[in-house]
C-alpha cells in the first residue's frame, strides 16, 4: 500500500494591496498584506510507481492537466529532482475558482509541501518558497500561510505576527474578472495607494481598530468598473456592522472582517439571500 499525505491549502485575503509600478519583465511591483482564512481546499498525495501526474477532484470546473497550478508544482518537482516516481492527487475544492483568494496557488503550495514528506526530499519551507515562485507569484506566500508582508511581483516575503482573531464573511459574485485585464487597465496617475507599512505596524501592535481602518486595494477602482457589483456588495456588508469590507486580490470575492460573532452572523445572513457564494469562516492562527 502506498503511503499517503494529506495538506490542508487554506485560502488568502488581501488586508492591503499597492500596486507601485509596472517592471520590465512585464510584472507588476507590489507591496500586499496577506493572511490565511479557514477555508481551504484539501489535498491527498499518494506516489505511483509510473512516471506520471493524475489529479482528480471533486469540482468539475477545475482543470486536470497542466492548466493546474498543482499539476505545474508536481511536474517541477520531478524535473528538479529527478524522480522517476509519479503522483495521483486528490484535490477536495472549497476555495471558489478564480475568485482572488490564491485557491491554486494554495493547491500548488500543498503540492510542494506534499511531495517534500512523501518523497522524503528533506527541503525547508524557504526552500519550497523559491521553487514555488517558478509556479506563480502567489505560491511562495501560499507555503508560508500565516500573515506575511508580500514584495517584488509578490514572491519576496516576510513573515508578521497573527493578526488579532477576528470573523471572516466571503462573498464571491457570479461573474469573475481576469486578473490580466485588471493589470491592463490600472491608470497609474490615478491609483489609490493604500498604506501597507501602516498597516504592518498596526498587525505588529496588535491594533485590530486601527487594521480594519487601514485596509486598503488598488485594484479594487478598476475591478469597480468591470463589476459593479463589487461595490453593492461592499456597501451592504458596511451596512450590516462590517468592520471593513473589502476586494481580495483582483476580485471578484470581497470580504468583511467582524470583531464580533453576532456581528458576523448578521452579514452573513444579509448577504446569503443577495449572492449564490457567501461563506462565515475565521482568520488562522
Amino acid at each position: 500500500m502506498s503511503k499517503e499525505v494529506i495538506e490542508k491549502a487554506p485560502a488568502k485575503i488581501n488586508l492591503s494591496l499597492d500596486v507601485l509600478h509596472k517592471r520590465e519583465d512585464g510584472f507588476h511591483e507590489l507591496e500586499m498584506v496577506m493572511t490565511s482564512i479557514d477555508l481551504a481546499d484539501h489535498l491527498t498525495l499518494k506516489s505511483l510507481p509510473e512516471d506520471k501526474i493524475v489529479i482528480q477532484s471533486n469540482n468539475g470546473f477545475l482543470p486536470l492537466d497542466q492548466r493546474n497550478h498543482a499539476y505545474k508544482a508536481a511536474l517541477l518537482v520531478k524535473e528538479t529532482f529527478g524522480i522517476q516516481l509519479g503522483v495521483e492527487m486528490l484535490i477536495k475544492k472549497k476555495i471558489p475558482i478564480a475568485a482572488g483568494l490564491a485557491g491554486g496557488s494554495s493547491d500548488a503550495a500543498a503540492t510542494l509541501r506534499g511531495l517534500n514528506q512523501l518523497w522524503k526530499l528533506g527541503l525547508s519551507l524557504d526552500e519550497l518558497a523559491v521553487l514555488g515562485a517558478q509556479v506563480g507569484s502567489d505560491v511562495p506566500y501560499c507555503v508560508y500561510g500565516g500573515t506575511a508582508f508580500a514584495t517584488g511581483r509578490g514572491e519576496k516575503i516576510e513573515r508578521l505576527s497573527d493578526i488579532p482573531q477576528c470573523w471572516v464573511v466571503l462573498v464571491k459574485p457570479k461573474k469573475g474578472i481576469s486578473t490580466g485585464t485588471v493589470f491592463s487597465a490600472l491608470s497609474y496617475e490615478t491609483l489609490q495607494h493604500p498604506a501597507t507599512r501602516s498597516m504592518v505596524s498596526a498587525i505588529e501592535n496588535q491594533d485590530y481598530l486601527k487594521m480594519t481602518q487601514l485596509t486598503g486595494n488598488a485594484l479594487e477602482e478598476t475591478s469597480i468598473i468591470r463589476q459593479p457589483a463589487i461595490e453593492k456588495i461592499k456597501q451592504k456588508m458596511l451596512l450590516f456592522g462590517a468592520d471593513t469590507a473589502l476586494m481580495s486580490g483582483s476580485g471578484p470575492t470581497i470580504f468583511a472582517l467582524c470583531h464580533k460573532y453576532s456581528r458576523a452572523q448578521r452579514v452573513y445572513n444579509g448577504l446569503k439571500g443577495f449572492c449564490n457564494e457567501v461563506y462565515l469562516v475565521r482568520t488562522l492562527k
